[in-house]
């Protein structure tokens, strides 16, 4: 638990008072370029709007109902991005962060504070374009230049690990832009992911790498990321919170901030409360990931192997009393098993989080496909 306790005090740090961005005297007036705010063109991975500030991840009134370090973390933007079509072949990026801070001694300034450019191809995939390189507080880029000729969808990733302040897109004048087309109803519903540092995205090098952001351009629908590094505890605060939501699959990986007698302790009320709430939405439990290091050092090993036990000792026990739409996914292989996964034994690097993503998909493709939703 040391590693989880200071891993959020280092997270906390970013959650300072929010700095004061360009004012409209302070931003050129005439640059050639068309800019458009994020929210205008459509905000996704957000899921409430009566937030205090444009970019936090839970409503205004969780303050003071959800700990405070709960809250701190949830105004980072972590899993927010916006999609858009034009035909420019020049997209410029201006993003204005909440603190100063703009990375951590294991984690790029570009998956803690940049942003992440993907676009669609003629085949329809998600393919990336172009990272922006966090150098400021307030950042004006071209993000990218030099495109192909053509109308298409792009998107792009907000920061991580810092707060919001504002986001804009900007292409020159004369190009278009637009709001991308809305999800068929089929594919509307959000995967909803509560958990901690790694949910969180630590340490992904780009915005767009964390397994929920992966698994958004596989399935092609929307996700809200509900990750609180070191914090990420099952509490029935937060719940009280999920079950305002109405996603395709919730899905709890919390265990990592949580030892094997916690997660004993507090895995059926959760669902339980999820269940009440939302009786045919699917759950996935996630097994705490395995330490990279795990296999030699037996203290860590004997934390995963507790905290394993604990969660499916809980899960058998939900399905025996007649638990229905209730999944599982083992925790061993989140990461792989050559060790090469994470940065410090703990948290994936991207190659750990695309194996994360791959994992998921074993069990979220399926449900999803089997629900229809």
């Amino acid at each position: 638990m040391k590693i989880a306790v200071l891993w959020s005090v280092c997270c906390l740090a970013l959650c300072g008072p929010a700095l004061s961005h360009l004012s409209a005297q302070d931003k050129p007036k005439d640059d050639g370029v068309r800019w458009m705010d994020v929210k205008e063109l459509g905000l996704e991975g957000q899921g409430w709007t009566d937030t205090k500030a444009p970019y936090d991840r839970l409503p205004a009134r969780a303050e003071g109902k959800v700990r405070d370090a709960v809250w701190n973390l949830s105004r980072h933007s972590a899993g927010l991005c916006v999609r858009f079509v034009t035909d420019s072949p020049k997209i410029h990026a201006r993003w204005t962060v909440t603190s100063s801070n703009l990375a951590m001694p294991h984690m790029a300034a570009t998956g803690v504070s940049g942003v992440d450019l993907y676009a669609r191809d003629d085949r329809g995939r998600w393919r990336w374009v172009a990272v922006g390189q966090p150098k400021a507080v307030t950042n004006e880029i071209v993000l990218a230049q030099g495109l192909r000729p053509g109308k298409r969808e792009y998107l792009v990733y907000l920061p991580l690990y810092n707060g919001t302040a504002s986001a804009e897109i900007g292409v020159p004048t004369g190009a278009s832009l637009e709001q991308a087309p809305a999800y068929p109803p089929e594919r509307a519903k959000p995967i909803v992911y509560y958990g901690t540092s790694i949910t969180h995205g630590a340490c992904a090098s780009r915005t767009g790498m964390v397994h929920a952001a992966i698994l958004q351009r596989r399935y092609d629908r929307p996700a809200i990321n509900l990750g609180f590094s070191g914090n990420g505890r099952m509490e029935p605060e937060v719940g009280a919170f999920l079950v305002e939501l109405d996603p395709a699959i919730y899905v709890i990986d919390c265990c990592p901030n949580m030892s094997g007698e916690e997660t004993a302790a507090k895995t059926k009320p959760l669902v339980e409360q999820l269940r009440k709430a939302r009786p045919e939405t699917p759950i996935v439990l996630v097994e705490d990931r395995r330490y990279t290091d795990a296999w030699l050092n037996e203290s860590k090993g004997q934390r995963n192997d507790g905290n394993h036990a604990a969660l499916k000792k809980a899960y058998e026990e939900l399905i025996a009393a007649g638990a229905k739409n209730l999944y599982y996914i083992p925790g061993d292989d989140l990461l792989g098993e050559d060790g090469d996964g994470a940065v410090d034994s703990s948290h994936p690097n991207d190659l750990g989080f695309l194996r994360q993503a791959d994992a998921f998909d074993k069990v979220l493709g399926p449900v999803l496909k089997s629900a229809g939703r």
